[in-house]
């Protein structure tokens, strides 16, 4: 890539280029036109006369939207260009770039406009591994004004055209124009790309099916200010969270993913690049944190995971019956199963908080009639709990992957395969039993026994599911907690012996309620002291423990995702203070990255960066970071639903000042919250006042 990367993105299909708009394959960086997980196009390189050109400036008009304006060559110190180039793009399912040369100087201009064109149909999983991989046929096509260019390996059938509103020569390695411009004109060409799934031999079965997922540009700029006129309105005295909370909502928008089955539906795709596609585990826990401002995405969330539950046992695919899924994916390696995700089932998460989002859902727009659709899947969900959850006869959902080629070695979020070890950095044997799969079970038995009273009419099933929280929660504070280190372990061995890191995953016991009360303080105390919390935020992992690495994927960066339920805990504890620091500090974090949080920033103390350091394969936009200032917004105007009324308690940094939140909408009706900063933190000092 000659300079940064530039994306513009319509849920299914984006495309990620340099900062001249052009695509080069590379083996380290995701170039290209992607939808459904296949590359269509490797190649996208302009040049004018020859020469590859030189970029002026990028505006990022929205997400599915980029102008590049540039000249032809390299720019000196002086630049006195002839001509310049605007290249503006967008994607409505398709991709669309117009191509604008103006003529500065005083004569005609001859040019030659050359735009190569190549599409190597890589899979997703190759392109992310940096191998080769393709055993079907490539083809290529001029018809006309069309170039097609092809891929069929026996049922997998992918194809990619394109067509252009002002005649070219087209050959089979793109698309060349020849024009005089006069002085002081302009010349100009519209191209078009289409990404096409076929079917039959006449290619029309998804051809067909595909338009309806494909929306008209002018609908796209309509439909995203209906999503930012229906979410509540911010009014603020602190600028960066109020761009923040705008820029979150964009993303959001940005970043709705529409299954191939999904009947014009969508949920959050996990995050670009890296993740665009169904993930349990995020769609989630991004529905979570998203309900008070966007609850269609907890909805259509709970339908699709009900609709891809797990229904048998299959080792292959990591699959349960009752159990929800992790990964979606469409591309070529899992259509041959060469990749398990067709779904692939390997988390042990998802499925306990597929409980927890319907419950929570319904607390807040109290939609029975989703909760009476989805009580077979959530009565599976439990099941699975009990049956098939419990691989060391502990009592305690665990985990150990049984596709040992390409499954998941830790199935919890850290899903990284170092992120689960003891201090001294030893990793612990399988099968797996982190902490905060067990403060997602205890959550799920209660709210679900809330809902089999109030909508099943379950009332012994309910009795039944109150006891066995409870019990759960009295095993767990007994099994997991350190004494001497005044925190829960990270894990147990299936011995019981406990895994002695100090983690983040004990902030998200808070927010699930499994914390004995009496320990609610300790544990934030611990998540604030010094070794971890970075001033910028929660560490995933203490400074203080062997494998800690302040760019570790899950071994010493901050987590806004995290952060965010690690506050919303605090809050459930009634830690005012505690959650307002870390909400100062993502917020501070923001303001650093335009609104835009990425998934993950560097652990490095704040002492010693005057801003946060971005980790350097990051997915941004990333759902659950776009959620992440959110549910940072609700904790600390402590929005909490309550039967029919929604309970407001701010709580608010003084830094903040003045904090307005109108028109929630909820089973209340609409209602305003108002709070205002009157909390002192200083986000660099490592004592916490008591609440």
């Amino acid at each position: 890539m000659r300079g940064h990367q530039v994306s513009v993105l319509d849920g299914n299909t984006f495309m990620v280029s340099d900062d001249v708009g052009d695509v080069v394959a590379s083996p380290t960086l995701p170039a290209g036109l992607f939808s459904f997980d296949t590359r269509y196009i490797s190649t996208w390189i302009l040049t004018v006369n020859g020469q590859r050109l030189y970029p002026l400036s990028v505006d990022d008009l929205e997400y599915h939207e980029t102008r590049f304006f540039l000249v032809p060559g390299e720019a000196g110190l002086y630049t006195r260009a002839a001509m310049s180039v605007i290249r503006h793009r967008e994607i409505g399912g398709n991709l669309r770039e117009r191509l604008t040369i103006l003529n500065h100087g005083e004569e005609p201009a001859e040019v030659c406009v050359r735009m190569d064109i190549a599409s190597d149909f890589a899979d997703f999983f190759d392109v992310k591994a940096s191998r080769p991989h393709r055993t079907g046929k490539v083809y290529t096509r001029m018809e006309g004004n069309r170039l097609h260019l092809g891929y069929r390996r026996d049922t997998f059938w992918r194809e990619t055209v394109i067509s252009t509103t002002v005649p070219a020569k087209v050959d089979g390695h793109g698309l060349t124009f020849d024009a005089i411009i006069n002085p002081g004109g302009q010349w100009s060409t519209g191209l078009t790309v289409e990404t096409l799934i076929l079917g039959r031999s006449d290619g029309e079965e998804l051809r067909a099916g595909l338009i309806t997922y494909r929306r008209a540009r002018p609908r796209i700029k309509e439909d995203l200010q209906e999503w930012l006129d229906r979410a509540p309105r911010i009014a603020c005295d602190c600028e960066p969270i109020a761009t923040a909370y705008r820029r979150s909502l964009i993303d959001l928008a940005s970043l709705r993913f529409m299954p191939i089955t999904s009947e014009g539906s969508s949920l959050p795709a996990a995050g670009l690049p890296w993740f665009m596609t169904l993930f349990g585990r995020d769609s989630i826990l991004t529905s979570l944190q998203t309900l008070p401002f966007t609850p269609e995405l907890a909805s259509t969330t709970l339908r699709l995971m009900a609709r891809w539950q797990g229904t048998r046992f299959d080792d292959f695919r990591e699959e349960d019956p009752g159990k929800i899924l992790h990964e979606l994916r469409y591309g070529e390696s899992a259509a041959f199963e060469e990749q398990p995700h067709t779904p692939y089932y390997g988390s042990a998460d998802a499925t306990p908080l597929f409980v927890v989002l319907l419950d929570e859902y319904e607390r807040w727009t109290a939609d029975g009639d989703l909760v009476d659709e989805l009580e077979p899947q959530a009565r599976a969900a439990l099941d699975w709990i009990d049956n098939h959850a419990d691989l060391t006869g502990r009592g305690y959902i665990s985990y150990q992957r049984r596709n040992t080629v390409n499954g998941l070695e830790n199935q919890c979020w850290k899903d990284s395969w170092d992120s689960i070890s003891y201090r001294d950095g030893r990793l612990p044997g399988f099968p797996r039993t982190t902490c905060e799969l067990q403060g997602y079970a205890y959550d799920a038995k209660t709210r679900a026994a809330r809902l089999a009273r109030l909508y099943w009419h379950d009332d012994a099933y309910a009795d039944r599911l109150v006891a066995e929280a409870e019990r759960l929660r009295e095993r767990f504070n007994r099994d997991f907690w350190i004494e001497e280190s005044g925190h829960y372990a990270v894990a147990i061995e299936p011995d019981g012996k406990r895994v002695d890191s100090l983690t983040s995953n004990i902030g998200h016991l808070l927010w699930s309620g499994i914390v004995d009360p009496a320990r609610a303080e300790t544990v934030a105390d611990r998540l604030l002291g010094p070794s971890m919390f970075s001033g910028w935020g929660v560490r995933t992992l203490s400074t203080e423990d062997s494998r800690f690495n302040p760019i570790g994927y899950h071994t010493g960066t901050v987590w806004p995702f995290d952060n965010s339920f690690i506050a919303w805990g605090m809050r459930r504890y009634g830690l005012k203070r505690h959650a307002a620091r870390i909400a100062k500090a993502i917020t501070d974090a923001a303001g650093y990255f335009h609104g835009r949080l990425p998934e993950a920033f560097a652990g490095y103390d704040r002492s010693l960066t005057k801003y946060p350091v971005q980790y350097p394969t990051a997915c941004s936009p990333q759902a659950w970071s776009s959620g992440a200032t959110l549910l940072l917004l609700r904790t600390m105007l402590g929005l909490e639903p309550t039967h029919d009324n929604l309970m407001v308690d701010p709580a608010l940094p003084e830094t903040i000042g003045r904090l307005e939140l109108l028109d929630i909408r909820g089973r209340w009706g609409v209602i305003d919250a108002f709070g205002r900063g009157r909390i002192a933190v200083d986000s660099s000092t490592p004592d916490m006042p008591a609440d």
